[in-house]
């Protein structure tokens, strides 16, 4: 199968009409080894079925596509949704009965409606998917992953390419710089590691900033009698202001700055410390041990 290069990319681009989105961060992969590399890195198992959120003109859909997996393909924009099945039955016709595309935002996908429009395209064998493999939009790339790993629980890996920086935040440990929200958060679903760089040079257009490639093996959340909604809220909190101890800024979510106190206390931690220092399961103690949701 030819995976698509510099001037096949150009002359998908051309035939749409299509120039190229900043809004909806379309950048598009133009160098085939970095294609395969990605498949690689993905370390997908033998049969997975594997979301991909914005899959453009179809560079890593055709390389999921030769790596023998089934593939459903979610697109915002509607011109490339409909352009994605000409390109693969064009370029790897053997193949195209394995892709289904979605013209869908990634931010309202459920597993009823990736389960719909599979039915709707007649998809043969198509199931919910096991991974997720995408060059996500620099502008949503967080709150893009965070939702799918949130309504679709069968996805059990995932490799995401993302702005360095967010990458970096990603996989940041505790104590770090780097360490916020998105790292906790992310870890409430798995483990979670950066395992490469992206030059900005094979992408068309080139962006202003690197990226980089992040893999999440989902695991088991904390233990917890908490809900992942009222984990997420304590993580918030503790945040929001970085330079305040734990115990200042809990206290809008507690109630007050003793309540928030106590509910440290009980969880076994340290008032006087901060959000960056405290895993996943930290909060997921605080979360079980107090505070009343007000404020």
């Amino acid at each position: 199968m030819q995976l698509l290069g510099a001037a096949e990319v150009r002359e998908l681009a051309d035939g749409l009409g299509l120039r190229p989105s900043k809004q909806r961060g379309q950048n598009f992969v133009i160098d085939p080894n970095t294609i395969r590399r990605i498949v690689r890195l993905a370390q997908l198992q033998d049969g997975d079925d594997v979301l991909e959120v914005g899959p453009g003109l179809g560079s890593l859909t055709l390389g999921l596509l030769a790596a023998g997996h089934r593939v459903l393909a979610v697109e915002v924009d509607a011109a490339l949704a409909g352009a994605l099945t000409q390109t693969v039955e064009r370029q790897a016709p053997t193949r195209a009965r394995n892709l289904t595309v979605v013209a869908a935002d990634a931010l309202t996908l459920d597993g009823a409606l990736l389960t719909s429009a599979a039915a709707e395209e007649h998809a043969p064998g198509s199931a919910l998917p096991a991974a997720l493999v995408a060059n996500l939009p620099y502008n949503v790339a967080v709150p893009v992953l965070l939702h799918l790993l949130a309504v679709l629980p069968t996805i059990a890996r995932v490799l995401v390419m993302v702005q360095a920086e967010v990458a970096d935040r990603r996989a940041a440990e505790p104590g770090s710089r780097t360490y916020g929200i998105p790292s906790v958060k992310a870890r409430w679903y798995g483990e979670v590691r950066k395992v490469g760089t992206i030059s900005r040079n094979v992408f068309w257009p080139v962006p202003n900033v690197d990226s980089a490639l992040v893999r999440l093996v989902r695991g088991a959340p904390p233990r917890t009698t908490a809900t992942r909604t009222e984990v997420f809220a304590v993580i918030d909190a503790a945040f929001a202001q970085r330079r305040k101890t734990l115990r200042a800024a809990l206290a809008p979510w507690a109630g007050s700055a003793t309540a928030a106190d106590a509910a440290l206390r009980a969880a076994g931690i340290d008032p006087g410390s901060r959000g960056e220092s405290l895993t996943v399961e930290d909060f997921a103690r605080i979360a079980q041990h107090g505070g009343d949701g007000s404020g």
